[in-house]
């Protein structure tokens, strides 16, 4: 009982207090505080709606927002297309059509040259060693100074893990078959794959089947066995190749419009970012728990032909990827700032990935 009424007398005395704080006289109507504040918010995406992994991280990041804000900040999703296409989130978002997209930061390269580090890079950071890079190695606050050019304020949101290097209508034996090659890839991996030959190809996620069964493109990569089976691709193309060297780790954004972002009281914008923040390893641990549940449908179910990338077509790549990722610091003081950053941080985890992770996998057998 006394227990009770010591809570009570402490409950009252902090609303007095309170309310002696915000000058309010005993009897008079509070004022509206910021839990009182409801936002209204709409998320634009480059994927379709309820896409496996991709539409559907997007789905659960704005229910989550939703349900930990108790409602006072909403978000309704809106497909690749609903709103606006696939491709326009970015200027979306920007100019506040949308207050918040999901997205993929290497679709933005035509915009600004360091954008695709935020996502993929060929040979770079896996998806374990982007996370630490971004959240514990200055990746993140480089990120936001770039995109605070362009009105937005960016989260990582996701991340499939190393994807598989793509589907191929015709078998790939070296180097020589690439050549004139026609294939949808997207950001660096795209730049790199015009340096051997092949001709890039950038489409949305939804357009790729029909141009692959067409023939109007000669291959694709698109994720991993996860999403691909859900598009059907091994019914355009049997040959699937690996690995995913054009994207390794690759980081899927919430980019939220600076204004909006600015009108949230603090505690609404600390729930967006530990929101963002549980997505980001929800998404990759689904990608991990699914691929080859996926993978062995299309090899045993599907009759696809899983192969790798030939010795001749690896070395290749690799070295255009280094030329490419100089002539675009050369070109841009920010990108190379974010360059050098990135290699840093990846040395960094080689060496001790060394004795860690990759020493383990050796020992695992």
């Amino acid at each position: 009982m006394k227990r009770r009424e010591l809570l009570r007398g402490a409950g009252l005395a902090a609303v007095a207090t309170g309310l002696a704080a915000c000058g309010a006289q005993p009897g008079a109507t509070p004022a509206a505080t910021a839990s009182d504040q409801r936002f209204e918010w709409k998320m634009v995406t480059s994927w379709p709606t309820n896409f496996p992994g991709l539409g559907t991280g997007a789905a659960k990041l704005a229910a989550m927002i939703t349900a930990a804000s108790g409602g006072r900040l909403t978000v309704k999703v809106y497909g690749a297309g609903e709103l606006v296409p696939a491709f326009e989130v970015f200027d979306a978002v920007g100019r506040g059509t949308a207050e918040m997209g999901h997205s993929a930061a290497y679709y933005w390269k035509g915009k600004t040259a360091a954008a695709p580090f935020f996502c993929a890079v060929p040979f770079g950071l896996n998806a374990q060693e982007m996370n630490g890079w971004l959240y514990e190695g200055g990746g993140l606050a480089l990120w936001r100074e770039l995109y605070a050019r362009f009105g937005l304020v960016p989260f990582p949101a996701g991340n499939t893990g190393v994807q598989l290097a793509g589907w191929f209508r015709k078998p790939v034996a070296s180097l020589a078959d690439i050549k004139g090659l026609k294939m949808r890839i997207p950001g660096l991996g795209g730049e790199v794959m015009s340096r051997v030959g092949a001709t890039p190809v950038n489409l949305p996620g939804a357009e790729i089947f029909s141009s692959l069964q067409t023939g109007a493109i000669d291959a694709a990569e698109w994720v991993g066995p996860y999403n691909d089976l859900a598009f059907g691709l091994h019914r355009a193309a049997k040959y699937c190749y690996y690995p995913g060297w054009q994207e390794p780790g690759p980081t899927l954004e919430c980019m939220v419009n600076q204004a909006a972002w600015e009108s949230l009281p603090q505690d609404l914008k600390d729930i967006v970012d530990a929101c963002c923040r549980a997505i980001n390893d929800a998404m990759l641990a689904e990608f991990t728990a699914r691929n080859q549940q996926a993978l062995d449908v299309l090899v045993r179910e599907h009759g696809v032909e899983l192969r790798q990338l030939p010795d001749d077509l690896m070395l290749a790549l690799r070295r255009a990827s280094d030329k490419v990722l100089e002539e675009i610091a050369a070109g841009d003081p920010f990108a190379r700032k974010v360059l050098e950053s990135m290699r840093a941080f990846q040395a960094q985890a080689r060496s001790w990935h060394a004795v860690s992770e990759e020493a383990y996998y050796a020992s695992r057998g």
